[in-house]
C-alpha cells in the first residue's frame, strides 16, 4: 500500500490536541458520502463546493485536497467506490464522452462513518452497514440492542474500533464483528465488563443506590 494512502481521521497536531486540517477535510468528505443521495451532490467539485461553502472558503482552493482524498486515500483503501458517472453537456468532448465520476460509501466507509461524531443519524447508517454485513444475526441483534439501550457507549465501540485500524493495529476493517472487536484490547472494555457483572450482582436498593450515584456524575 502507497505511504499516501491513509486514513487520518483522527490525526492531531503534535503539539494540540485538535485534529489536523486533512482529518477535517477527510471526515468533511465522509460526512458529505454518508449523507447526500442525489449523485450530483457525490462528485469531487460538488463535495469541494459544499464544504468550503460550509467553511467559507473559495472552492477551487480545497479542490486538490478532496482529490487527493478520493483518489489516494479513499478509493485505495476501498472507503469509497466510484458510483456512475454524470453526463457532460459543456466541455472537452472527451469529458462528455466519460463524464463525471461520482462517488458513494462501501461497507467499510459505512464502518468509517458510523465512527466519526459529525454525522447524526447514524443509525440509518448503521442499517444499511448490516444490510451489507455477513456477521451473524446474533451479534446484529446484540449491537441494535444495545443501541436503544447506550447509543453513545456503541458508538464509542465503533470509533475505537476505527481508530484502531488507523493507527494500525488491526489489518483490515471487515469483517465486523466480535472476534476482532476483542482484538482491540482497549481498557475501557474491561472496565464496563467490570461495571456490568458487579451491577447485576447487587440487591434492588444497592442498585438504586449507584445509579443514583452515576446519574449525579453524569
Amino acid at each position: 500500500m502507497k505511504l499516501s494512502s491513509k486514513l487520518s481521521i483522527f490525526d492531531t497536531f503534535k503539539t494540540k490536541d485538535e485534529l489536523t486540517g486533512e482529518a477535517q477535510r477527510q471526515r468533511a468528505i465522509l460526512v458529505r458520502l454518508a449523507t447526500e443521495s442525489s449523485p450530483s451532490l457525490r462528485t469531487r467539485t460538488a463535495i469541494s463546493q459544499k464544504i468550503a461553502e460550509e467553511n467559507g472558503i473559495a472552492w477551487k482552493n480545497i479542490y486538490s485536497g478532496i482529490f487527493h482524498d478520493l483518489d489516494e486515500v479513499f478509493l485505495p483503501l476501498g472507503i469509497a467506490e466510484e458510483a456512475g458517472r454524470l453526463p457532460l453537456k459543456r466541455g472537452p468532448k472527451a469529458l462528455q464522452e466519460v463524464g463525471i465520476p461520482y462517488y458513494r460509501l462501501t461497507q467499510s466507509g459505512l464502518l468509517v462513518a458510523l465512527s466519526v461524531k459529525e454525522i447524526s443519524d447514524k443509525e440509518q447508517i448503521l442499517t444499511r452497514f448490516f444490510s451489507m454485513s455477513k456477521s451473524d444475526q446474533e451479534f446484529q441483534d446484540t449491537i441494535l440492542k444495545l443501541i436503544e439501550m447506550a447509543p453513545r457507549f456503541v458508538f464509542s465501540l465503533f470509533e475505537k474500533y476505527v481508530r484502531a485500524y488507523c493507527e494500525g493495529k488491526l489489518e483490515t476493517l471487515l469483517p465486523f464483528n466480535l472476534a476482532n472487536l476483542k482484538n482491540i484490547h482497549d481498557e475501557s472494555f474491561v472496565i464496563h465488563n467490570e461495571i456490568l457483572e458487579g451491577f447485576t450482582k447487587l440487591s434492588k436498593l444497592e442498585k438504586e443506590k449507584v445509579l443514583n450515584f452515576v446519574q449525579v456524575l453524569s
